[in-house]
């Protein structure tokens, strides 16, 4: 069936910091000093912030393999890249204070910038979120994000891991609030049907399989790739959790007692307000100490629709795979999008 003008309308919001900012490194550290006190500050290294110096390639990937995107809402503090065209017709320039309460501002706290995403002027239902380490190379439709109006998302069960540096203490936050309000088995009953799927791989079968005996939902599997959401959603997050929220945006810096953005994907999995997606439509590379080999010819094949280049305290060489990466993506990008001056 032919989706409607309005429901097939899909918006992607992008959020990017320039890390090598003179004047922003200035004001994180004025902030900083004070955080540093407390022991649940997590690791502010310089590889959360860090420049690839690929954004121009997120811009070429969008305009080559999704052009029917109907707005994208380019998220900063103020910065703007110089070759950035501020005029292109589907492009969106967010500043924090346009859409961030000012009582959260200024925040040096992705969670803040993610959690309150709703607030985007002009933000449609349907929308993707990517970090700006996230990419598309390979054609992708708009029934690869929203089939029936709803996200397309892999379910699977999963066991929270809990390590220095991890994101542990982010998802059990996230699932506390899920297993308050969700009873896993009334919605199992529900919809069954969607969490298991063979599109979900054997792997993730087997997982969800052994994880149902649980009485609540012990975690969920998260690709780190793109995230489809409802806007709705993250405004009933909002309504129901609004105190757990608050305390993660009035801290200028992620701690280990906040909640994310993963909230809202894992508050749909448990709706089940979403439609199944293959397990093989992406894939998140982590660069630790090994090379890049890998990830490189991968983007050069446009073997995913979907990727993350995520970034360590483990990554060696950074200029080296930067080089790597940046030739990778010139080979299936070359040329200048509209989105470039």
């Amino acid at each position: 069936m032919r989706q409607k003008k309005t429901e097939a309308e899909i918006d992607f919001v992008i959020a990017w910091v320039d890390g090598s900012d003179p004047n922003w490194q200035k004001e994180k550290q004025k902030h900083l000093a004070e955080f540093l006190k407390d022991e649940s500050v997590v690791d502010q290294g310089d590889y959360r912030y860090r420049d690839w110096d690929l954004l121009q390639y997120w811009f070429r990937s969008v305009e080559k393999y999704a052009p029917w995107v109907r707005k994208v809402h380019f998220v900063t503090c103020g910065q703007i890249p110089i070759w950035l065209n501020v005029n292109h017709p589907k492009l969106h320039i967010v500043n924090h204070e346009d859409y961030i309460p000012q009582e959260y501002l200024p925040t040096f706290n992705s969670h803040t910038i993610e959690l309150n995403m709703h607030r985007i002027d002009g933000l449609s239902q349907r929308f993707v979120y990517f970090n700006d380490d996230m990419y598309i190379t390979q054609r992708v439709e708009p029934t690869d994000f929203f089939v029936n109006g709803l996200p397309r998302d892999v379910f699977a069960l999963d066991a929270i891991y809990c390590a220095p540096g991890s994101a542990g203490s982010y998802n059990c936050n996230d699932l506390a609030i899920i297993n308050q309000r969700f009873n896993k088995k009334k919605q199992f009953k529900k919809h069954y049907k969607k969490w298991f799927k063979l599109c979900y791989g054997l792997k993730r079968l087997y997982q969800t399989a052994v994880l149902l005996p649980w009485r609540w939902f012990p975690g969920f599997f998260y690709q780190h790739l793109p995230s489809n959401f409802l806007k709705s959603t993250l405004e009933k997050v909002w309504q129901v959790a609004e105190a757990e929220l608050h305390e993660t945006c009035k801290s200028k810096f992620r701690t280990k007692t906040q909640v994310n953005q993963w909230l809202f994907k894992y508050w749909q999995l448990a709706e089940g307000k979403f439609e199944p997606q293959s397990v093989k439509k992406g894939k998140c590379y982590h660069l630790r100490d090994k090379g890049v080999s890998e990830l490189c010819e991968a983007i050069r094949q446009e073997r995913y629709a979907l990727i993350c280049i995520n970034d360590t305290d483990q990554t060696t060489e950074f200029e080296k795979k930067k080089k790597e990466i940046e030739l990778a993506f010139q080979c299936i990008l070359p040329e200048k999008s509209e989105f470039e001056r």
